[in-house]
């Protein structure tokens, strides 16, 4: 715990084979999270800082969903993201293609990149039609 953050239900599924009796493991989360050694609201910050500048929105909110982290911490977390994913769509854009498309096969490709990265189909348009943000 002292290298990253985890969420409440990945702590969990990893002490699990450990311990014999449910109610044991349920009394060791919850005085950790009494003491503030865990927390899914920091687990939450910790993936967003550690993914974003890579990552748009839907992939980390998927993460999120993944770790069973509370709606409410994901619904902020998505209004957080979706204010910045223009601008960091276009910097990993930047960075792999740093030029508009020519042909339909280069477009495809670099929208495929786009969306496998996680980023939303408005914000990948506005990309390779040379939107600048500025």
């Amino acid at each position: 715990m002292s290298r990253r953050e985890y969420s409440r239900s990945e702590l969990a599924r990893k002490l699990k084979p450990f311990v014999e009796e449910t109610d044991s493991l349920d009394t060791l989360l919850d005085s950790l999270e009494a003491e503030n050694w865990l927390s899914d609201s920091r687990f939450a910050e910790s993936l967003i800082h550690r993914r974003s500048s890579r990552l748009g929105a839907s992939r980390i909110v998927g993460e999120l969903k993944q770790h069973a982290v509370d709606q409410t911490l994901v619904e902020e977390a998505s209004a957080q993201l979706r204010e910045t994913e223009l601008a960091r769509a276009q910097a990993v854009w930047r960075k792999k293609f740093d030029r508009l498309p020519e042909t339909a096969a280069e477009r495809a490709k670099q929208a495929r990149f786009l969306a496998s990265r996680g980023f939303s189909g408005a914000t990948i348009g506005k990309i390779l039609k040379g939107f600048d943000e500025e």
